[in-house]
């Protein structure tokens, strides 16, 4: 599948204990269903053919052989497929018997995978029936016709991917095979599960397994026993999902009582990336012995065209539930006013200095402040905030600015740039009628310059406002609204810090701050460097010039955090906002918007004042961002020219 895709699934299929026959008919009816659906790996549950809990039966001859007729009668349905499937029976070697996964393509086996540690405390008692792998070493079974190479260690290579398969009991162990496994090259791990239903154990399986996910940074596809093994004392209870890197990408219903399956797909690009961004897994890596490893080539899967299932959100900052949404920006808040509140304990400072406008980012810059000097037991006098009217104020950002100022009981300033700007325009000769970009930038580094030299005055230190979407995009005035003492948003993307403000305002007593801070999220983003309509209203609007900051928010979090190329960020995009207003030719515009800027203005990100990281993304030139400036942007706005 393009882009890096492979479509799993993991099914559950209708089972008989002990009746071979009648559960590889079911497996087929699974078999064809994730045909339909384009699945390129299935997997079913352990034991799968025969039943988990045959329990003795499994010593008589009768079930051994009719379980592997029925394999020969899969091998046959399936050779014209290039999906592979993989299932569980036990296999007889060396006088005893394993529990193994078997692993088929177009008819035939790819290789023979055997549990490692057996479960066998309370109610398992798998060591009566089988051996482990560590104990019998690697064997050649002969299996339908077949003599087959069993190992401890196995990776199958796809043109796709590398998978590994281990089973059940595997994953609980304190080493659990697939660690390894990974870190020979495994980007999948398969898992044929008969985990028995208890009370609260489908929230400890869940929790194993999203963990092995992110400790090995690979996808892992769980597909466990389900309502047809129920016997004697035991409820099995049909548990199926896919993880990838500690996200639960799709799972299936509890306690079903007929087949399920569950299909979605793992982004290989972004596993491996993960894996090169991650030291710790190479270095790991490297000291793992693979000499011994088996590695089976597969043939090619014919995958078909990409259609994705799994969700992605169009927000990817942004938690999906309001009970992670508050929890997350409540942190977010304090590691902000923790950061501030180290500064100005190391420095002695008892003072700050803010540009407030009436926008976002002052805002929240100012709520920070006022949360710090509260923690600190702090007089909030020592915040001083300056509002800087120039020529495109609009009196709902300066009313604003003043109120919220005067609410939250700070040191007020007003200091007017217009006499300075006229004289800079009259001393370089620039015309103001001229609205060009010396004009916007000389009103930015005019208020730079007040803040600086206030700061000066007050023995404090300037605290800085701008955001990281902003420094993505390089809208911030070189040496103007750029530079500061301690920036706190610089970490902070756009879409975030409205809703930093929003949380705040929620929780505020005070119903006038509320509706202050309502206010201003509700006005639009602007400099507000170029004078207003006639009727008051923001003439230049942020969003109207270098776009929509959810679609760049969108955009940084992919580059960032993923590495992901613009073709494959289009692709993204078009699918996570196919509800919203942005049309493909929008999209494409944006995005090649985006990386032309985010090449141009790396300058002014090699050197940024300090600021606290809140998230996984920033642009800090001291290690989480280490770019040349003058990179050229060539191959990234060819790829967006040819979308």
């Amino acid at each position: 599948m393009k882009y890096g895709y492979v479509k799993i699934g993991a099914g559950v299929p209708e089972i008989k204990v002990a009746d071979p026959q009648f559960n590889v008919e079911q497996i087929e009816k699974l078999v064809l269903k994730a045909q339909t659906q384009g699945v390129e790996i299935l997997v079913t549950p352990e034991l799968g053919i025969t039943g988990y809990t045959c329990q003795d039966l499994f010593f008589q001859q009768t079930l051994m052989e009719e379980a592997e007729v029925a394999l020969m009668k899969l091998m046959d349905f399936t050779r014209s497929m290039d999906m592979i499937i993989v299932v569980g029976m036990p296999v007889a070697c060396k006088g005893g018997l394993l529990d193994c996964a078997v692993v088929l393509q177009k008819g035939k086996i790819m290789g023979i995978v055997a549990k490692t540690f057996l479960a066998n405390s309370r109610e398992c008692c798998e060591k009566r029936w089988f051996s482990s792998i560590q104990d019998i070493k690697d064997v050649k079974v002969w299996l339908c016709g077949e003599l087959v190479e069993i190992r401890q260690h196995q990776l199958f290579n796809t043109p796709s991917c590398t998978f590994a398969v281990e089973i059940g009991n595997d994953l609980h162990a304190p080493k659990a095979p697939s660690t390894d496994l990974s870190l020979m090259g495994a980007e999948i791990i398969l898992n044929l599960a008969a985990d028995t239903a208890l009370a609260g154990k489908d929230e400890y399986i869940k929790n194993m397994v999203c963990t092995q996910s992110a400790r090995c940074m690979a996808g892992y596809v769980y597909a466990g026993a389900g309502f047809g093994e129920s016997s004697t004392d035991l409820v099995f209870g049909g548990q199926a999902m896919v993880c990838e890197n500690g996200n639960i990408l799709a799972e299936d219903l509890p306690f079903a009582m007929e087949a399920q399956l569950v299909t979605t797909e793992i982004d290989t690009e972004y596993v491996r990336n993960e894996r090169r961004k991650n030291n710790s897994f190479a270095d790991v890596a490297k000291s793992t012995p693979s000499a011994n490893c088996l590695h089976i080539d597969t043939d090619m899967m014919v995958s078909q065209h990409l259609d994705l299932t799994r969700t992605y959100s169009p927000h990817p900052f942004t938690p999906s539930t309001k009970e992670a949404l508050d929890k997350r920006m409540e942190e977010i808040f304090n590691i902000q006013t923790l950061g501030l509140a180290k500064r100005l304990k190391h420095t002695g400072c008892k003072k700050v200095v803010i540009g407030i406008s009436g926008g976002l980012d002052s805002t929240l810059a100012l709520l920070v402040a006022v949360g710090t000097y509260d923690r600190m037991g702090l007089d909030r006098k020592g915040i001083v905030g300056i509002t800087m009217p120039g020529f495109g104020t609009t009196d709902r950002t300066y009313t604003n600015a003043i109120s919220l100022m005067k609410q939250l009981g700070i040191t007020l300033r007003e200091v007017s740039i217009k006499d300075a700007c006229l004289q800079h325009f009259k001393d370089i000769s620039h015309n103001p009628a001229n609205h060009d970009v010396t004009y916007e930038n000389s009103q930015a580094r005019e208020r730079t310059q007040i803040l600086m030299d206030i700061a000066n005055q007050e023995n404090a230190m300037v605290v800085g406002t701008g955001d990281l979407s902003e420094l993505a995009l390089g809208w911030a005035t070189y040496n103007g609204d750029h530079m500061s003492m301690y920036s706190v948003n610089g970490s902070v993307p756009k879409t975030i810090v409205r809703l930093v403000v929003a949380w705040y305002a929620e929780v505020q007593k005070s119903s006038a701050t509320k509706e202050i801070l309502k206010d201003i999220i509700a006005t639009p983003i602007s400099p507000e460097l170029v004078p207003a309509h006639d009727n008051g209203e923001i003439k230049q609007k942020t969003e109207d010039l270098v776009g929509p900051y959810e679609l760049h928010d969108f955009f940084l979090y992919h580059v960032l955090r993923h590495g992901f190329r613009p073709g494959k960020i289009y692709m993204l995009a078009r699918y996570a906002f196919s509800e919203s207003s942005y049309d493909d030719e929008t999209i494409k515009k944006w995005l090649t918007i985006f990386y032309r800027r985010f090449f141009n203005q790396q300058f002014k990100r090699s050197c940024l004042p300090d600021g606290p990281k809140v998230g996984t993304c920033s642009l800090s030139p001291r290690g989480d961002w280490s770019m040349p400036s003058d990179a050229s942007s060539a191959s990234w706005l060819k790829e967006c020219e040819n979308l």
